[in-house]
């Protein structure tokens, strides 16, 4: 029992040494785009909360449909109150009476379609909302990427430039080179150094800005591959695919839900009824010697609308309007988005231009230049600022192919929610 009590405080140990270790690999294991996104939808509350919203709707609309509670009426009829009772007078009389309202016209239908739109609607709203979660995680995720490969290329190229300084330092303390070598080697190490500081700092608020959609697995290390985002259709096709934007059939249905809220004006100029049924108990007899009878009363009763054809005009001129105005609402959202994707396609255009222009020339042109200057200068030919120059605006062209492809993939994310490409 000593035994196994002294070894229960190493187990536990252990469990937790092990458990904290699994958890840190699992923080270790690169995020991909793709995993980034599948966590920011799977329980964005955005989302959640429209949906929400459109489930309201939908039990709104049911109980548009539905006739008015009927109303029960109990109470004492012709009661005498100076004299007599129940029985005295044979007027007299306990009532049990039924009211059932029914609507004008069509209203009670049209409210059930104008609510059901609404919801249809609100659903389209909640696949634009999960576009938009996407595009903004993809832009996210994208600048989280650049600045890890940033911070990433400057680090790798520190070595280098503090080995020109070293060697610049030497060949100056045999007279072979100026002091203001070995002065511009040192500064540009200096601003090296500032430079990865603030790639570090662009790098942890870009991780800050994703833990909005992901929580902690933004402080995951970013995986080094990008997608395959080098095709996409026809500008035409893109526009084809436009027209089935949730936002639009969103903004289509709107323009249903007014529809039928014109129906419910105009529906509101018939009159309404209601059914009334009546049972009156009385008590007594007559002279005869019979029971009194009770009662059965049936009535129905309709509005007069005499004085209301200002306020019923008024109406249905407010929901015509308001119809008009989802119209126009619709055209200007869909001129918008049809000019965002010319625009954001001429822009993908070019960005992929550019990146093949840089993959193909710019980067090896780069690099020979640099390389060219050191060689110069190695053999007392070339001067040390070109060196310097050189290696700089080499670090700057691979810093700027990665902003580059970032950028391309940006411009494609806005491209694919606009576009409802699956990728």
């Amino acid at each position: 029992m000593t035994f196994f009590c002294g070894r229960m405080p190493q187990i536990l140990i252990a469990a937790l040494l092990s458990v904290s270790i699994t958890a840190q690999a699992q923080r270790n294991i690169p995020l991909t785009l793709a995993e980034a996104e599948d966590l920011a939808l799977e329980d964005e509350p955005g989302y959640a909360a429209i949906v929400e919203r459109a489930n309201a709707l939908d039990e709104q609309a049911v109980v548009a449909g539905e006739l008015p509670d009927p109303t029960l009426r109990i109470g004492i009829a012709n009661f005498p109150i100076q004299s007599g009772g129940f029985s005295t007078e044979g007027m007299t009389q306990a009532q049990l009476a039924y009211r059932q309202v029914f609507p004008s016209g069509k209203s009670r239908e049209s409210s059930n379609e104008r609510f059901a739109s609404l919801s249809a609607g609100m659903n389209a709203s909640a696949d634009a909302r999960a576009r938009d979660v996407r595009t903004r995680v993809r832009n996210a995720w994208l600048e989280t990427y650049y600045w890890q490969k940033a911070h990433k290329i400057v680090t790798e190229s520190r070595p280098f430039f503090t080995d020109l300084a070293t060697v610049t330092r030497s060949l100056y303390s045999v007279g072979r080179k100026t002091q203001h070598d070995v002065l511009r080697a040192e500064l540009e190490l200096s601003r090296l150094d500032d430079r990865l500081i603030e790639t570090n700092r662009r790098h942890m608020q870009s991780k800050a800005a994703l833990s909005e959609w992901l929580g902690e697995n933004a402080t995951r290390p970013i995986a080094e591959v990008l997608p395959e985002w080098e095709k996409i259709p026809a500008l035409e096709i893109l526009h084809g695919n436009l027209q089935s934007h949730p936002s639009v059939i969103a903004a289509d249905a709107r323009v249903t839900a007014s529809d039928a809220n014109v129906v419910v004006a105009e529906e509101s100029k018939k009159p309404g009824w209601a059914l009334d049924v009546g049972y009156g108990y009385r008590e007594g007899f007559l002279p005869s010697g019979e029971p009194r009878s009770d009662f059965i009363s049936v009535s129905v009763t309709m509005d007069l609308p005499f004085f209301s054809d200002d306020r019923q005009d008024r109406s249905l001129a407010a929901a015509l309007r308001d119809r008009s105005a989802t119209k126009y609402d619709k055209t200007e959202l869909v001129r918008r988005l049809s000019s965002l994707l010319d625009v954001e396609y001429a822009r993908w255009q070019d960005l992929n231009r550019r990146v093949a222009l840089f993959e193909s020339e710019i980067l090896e042109l780069s690099e020979s230049q640099a390389q060219a200057a050191l060689l110069a200068y190695q053999s007392d030919t070339g001067d040390f600022a070109d060196v310097m120059r050189g290696y700089i605006d080499d670090l700057n062209t691979r810093l700027d192919h990665v902003r580059l492809q970032v950028e391309r993939g940006q411009s494609y994310a806005v491209l694919a929610n606009l576009g409802g490409l699956s990728q």
